[in-house]
C-alpha cells in the first residue's frame, strides 16, 4: 500500500461502516510498512488487507475489503492468503469478524473468542458525561500539558503493555502523537498512570461529510477512573461518538449505558493460536478493530 493510496483506503472503509479515524490509516501503514496490500486488476485497485505483525507472538489481521463491484471472484482470498504469509510463523494472529464470516474463518483455523459491542453516544445524550467523580489522590491530566520532559508517552507506554498482548510501542508511540488526537491520562499522588484514553474524528458513513468521534483505546483500573475519562473526552465534542468495548466487561457495559451509549453493531474476536490473557476488565474501549 503506498501513500497515494490511504485517501481511496479510507474512503472504502467509511462507505462499509468502518468508521475510520482521521489519520488511522496512515498509522496503519506506519506501524508495519510491509503488512498493508491493495490488491489490483491491473492499475484499477480493488481491495485491500492489513496483516500486521506487532511481533513473533502476535499479529493482526484487519482493513479487509473487496470494492462491492468485485466481490465473488476470489479476489478476497488473495488479499486473505497475502497477508496470512506474511503472519506466517507468528504464535497467535487475532481479527474482528462479522458475524455472517465465523464459519469462513473457522476454515482457516481461527476460533471465536468473544464478542466485541459498538456503541453509539448520540449527540442528544452529551449531557450525561459529566460530573464523573475521582477517587481523592486521583487527577485527569492531559498528556499535551504533561509535554516530552514530563514522559507522558512513556507513562502510557509501560501502562497499555499491561494490557495488549504484547507491548506495541512503534505503533502507539505514532497513535497519540497524531495531531487529530486527544490524549488524556489518569494519574495517582505518585504520578503512575492508572488509566488512559484517546479521542478523534472519524468519518460516518452516513453521507461524505459526516463526522464524528472515535473513542480509543480507553483502559483504567477501576470504573470511576474510566468513567473519569470518558467525561473528560466526551463532554465538548458535538456530533456522534462510537466507541468498540469488549462485551465481556460488564463494568464497561454499565458505564456505556448510564452515559446513553447505545449499542450500533457487534463484531466477533476471533484467534488462531493460544489466545492472549488480557485483563478484559479494564478495557472499556479498543483502539481500532482493524488493528485490534
Amino acid at each position: 500500500m503506498a501513500e497515494s493510496h490511504l485517501p481511496l483506503v479510507t474512503e472504502w472503509a467509511r462507505r462499509e461502516g468502518f468508521c475510520p479515524g482521521v489519520g488511522d490509516t496512515g498509522v496503519y501503514r506506519h506501524t508495519d510498512a510491509a503488512g498493508l496490500w491493495v490488491g489490483c486488476l491491473g492499475e484499477e485497485p480493488v481491495g485491500c488487507i492489513a496483516g500486521i505483525r506487532y511481533d513473533e507472538r502476535y499479529g493482526f489481521i484487519g482493513l479487509f475489503l473487496v470494492r462491492p463491484a468485485f466481490r465473488g471472484r476470489g479476489y478476497g482470498v488473495a488479499l486473505w492468503r497475502q497477508a496470512l504469509a506474511h503472519l506466517d510463523g507468528v504464535a497467535c494472529i487475532g481479527l474482528e469478524a462479522a458475524p455472517e464470516r465465523l464459519i469462513d474463518y473457522s476454515h482457516w483455523g481461527f476460533k471465536a473468542a468473544y464478542n466485541t459491542l459498538r456503541w453509539r453516544l448520540p449527540s442528544a445524550s452529551r449531557a450525561r458525561c459529566s460530573g464523573g467523580q475521582l477517587p481523592a489522590g486521583f487527577a485527569v491530566v492531559a498528556a499535551a500539558e504533561l509535554g516530552a520532559d514530563a514522559g507522558s508517552n512513556e507513562l502510557v507506554l509501560t501502562y497499555d503493555a499491561r494490557h495488549e498482548a504484547t507491548p506495541r510501542p512503534h505503533f502507539l508511540g505514532e497513535w497519540l502523537r497524531q495531531d487529530s488526537g486527544t490524549v488524556e491520562l489518569v494519574r495517582d499522588e505518585l504520578g503512575c498512570c492508572r488509566g488512559f484514553g484517546r479521542i478523534r474524528p472519524c468519518l460516518l458513513p452516513d453521507d461524505a461529510g459526516a463526522v464524528g468521534w472515535r473513542l480509543g483505546p480507553l483502559l483504567a483500573d477501576a470504573p470511576p477512573l474510566a468513567g473519569a475519562l470518558l467525561d473528560r473526552l466526551c463532554s465538548e465534542r458535538s456530533g456522534p461518538v462510537l466507541i468498540d468495548a469488549p462485551e465481556v466487561n460488564p463494568r464497561a457495559h454499565r458505564l456505556l449505558e448510564q452515559r446513553g451509549f447505545q449499542i450500533a453493531g457487534r463484531t466477533v474476536r476471533m484467534y488462531r493460536g493460544t489466545p492472549p490473557e488480557l485483563p478484559l476488565g479494564d478495557i472499556y474501549g479498543l483502539a481500532c478493530l482493524e488493528l485490534g
